[in-house]
């Protein structure tokens, strides 16, 4: 990795990019720590001391720490993320949304335009959830045209941020949406690494105890590291053909089936589903999250129901972006037209089916390795009694960002060896 960095470095176009993305990213950290206007800080830091608990501080990680401030930047990409799975789901029911999808890249614009509609339509519900719920006590004197400028500047953050995540994708490096939580996520492990050492100097916190969780966190490193590099490889033939004078074909290849197709998409997916409950319950000022938190973080019986809910959300996203990614069904018919198969398989349906059975038991390890990743942590923190702003998907994300975009980076320069031997 290291080396593909110093030799990146030396490309002019992937530097200009970088440097496009830092700025982007700096510009984002600068947004979390500007708070709106019409609002008394010292009132807002009282009133999220009172209703903080484990999915309001969750859906401020994913903030990178501007629900807290209540900063322009306080709801993030998270309407985004959650339009996004809203329309990928219609994408599958509605039969025109399905049409589009395949129209290449007009349809594909189609479609962000309709997830844009969505995205304004719900930084609509959670500004207006926040400043009348979440911090309505916070916010009482505040009259209603201030809190009409209050929603405007939030939900022209959400969509500047949204605005930045896909710029990021365009013109810089790496996935912009992905990298964007990738920084709200940093941005929370001072604030843990601070709680640590409060807790040991206070002797609340043992040193035997931060050191296991330490080793934990670097064995899900190697392991995250591990399932991304993962994958099958299903031999493929192409017989031999005569075109004219020419004999085409012959040659062996392989399809290379990833044992974790989706990346970090269904971690952050199902992230954005678990911020859900704490969404709703922001319209309560707090009082709604506390019961749910309660049920989550105090009950030992709750803390198992939320695991095991965030589980099946990660394998139900790691199916789902599988379908996505990988369509057996194209794959067989685009080999069958090209003279290739599946050595002992017919073309046609039955490799389209043994593809897909292939398919289906290597994302079940990689979606159960995910799921297990993420539990992990959870589990050792309960035990060890450690306070931890990030959990194991916030690990695995951090992980499966730097990846995808050092893969990106390759790719990239991969193209410029190739375009630098076409022009001699």
């Amino acid at each position: 990795m290291l080396e593909i960095i110093k030799k990146a470095a030396k490309e002019e176009e992937i530097r200009k990019r970088f440097y496009f993305t830092l700025l982007m990213l700096v510009v984002y950290r600068l947004g979390n720590n500007i708070p709106i206007p019409f609002i008394d800080t010292k009132a807002l830091a009282d009133a999220y001391q009172n209703i903080q608990g484990t999915l309001v501080d969750y859906l401020n990680m994913l903030t990178g720490g501007g629900l807290s401030t209540l900063s322009i930047f306080a709801l993030g990409v998270q309407p985004y993320i959650t339009a996004s799975i809203v329309m990928q789901l219609l994408t599958v029911v509605i039969p025109r949304l399905e049409e589009l999808s395949r129209e290449g890249e007009q349809g594909r614009k189609t479609i962000q335009k309709y997830t844009r509609y969505v995205t304004i339509a719900l930084a609509i519900f959670q500004a207006v959830a926040i400043t009348n719920g979440l911090y309505g006590a916070a916010l009482s004197s505040a009259t209603g045209f201030q809190k009409v400028v209050m929603n405007i500047v939030l939900i022209g953050g959400t969509m500047f941020v949204t605005w930045m995540g896909e710029t990021i994708t365009e013109k810089g490096l790496g996935n912009g949406t992905s990298l964007i939580i990738f920084m709200g996520i940093i941005a929370s492990f001072p604030r843990t690494i601070a709680r640590w050492q409060q807790g040991l100097h206070y002797d609340t916190t043992s040193i035997l105890s931060i050191i296991i969780m330490a080793i934990i966190v670097v064995l899900i490193v190697f392991a995250v590291v591990e399932i991304s590099e993962g994958e099958r490889k299903v031999p493929i033939q192409y017989a031999k053909r005569v075109v004219g004078r020419k004999m085409y074909g012959g040659q062996s290849t392989h399809i290379p089936i990833k044992v974790n197709m989706g990346g970090v998409m269904p971690i952050i997916f199902a992230s954005a589903v678990l911020a859900i409950p704490s969404t709703v319950s922001l319209f309560f000022g707090g009082n709604g999250e506390s019961s749910i938190a309660n049920f989550f973080q105090n009950s030992n019986f709750g803390f198992a129901v939320y695991l095991i809910i965030q589980s099946i959300l990660i394998l139900v996203f790691a199916y789902f972006y599988n379908q996505i990614q990988f369509n057996t069904v194209e794959y067989a018919k685009q080999l069958q037209q090209n003279g290739g198969f599946v050595p002992g398989i017919r073309p046609g349906k039955p490799t389209s089916d043994f593809l897909a059975n292939v398919s289906t038991k290597i994302t079940f390890i990689g979606s159960i390795a995910l799921a297990l990743l993420t539990i992990v942590p959870a589990i050792a923190s309960r035990i060890l009694g450690l306070q931890i702003s990030f959990g194991g998907s916030s690990v695995i994300i951090v992980v499966g960002v730097i990846i995808e975009t050092i893969k990106q980076i390759e790719a990239m320069m991969t193209m410029k060896q190739y375009k630098g031997f076409l022009n001699r």
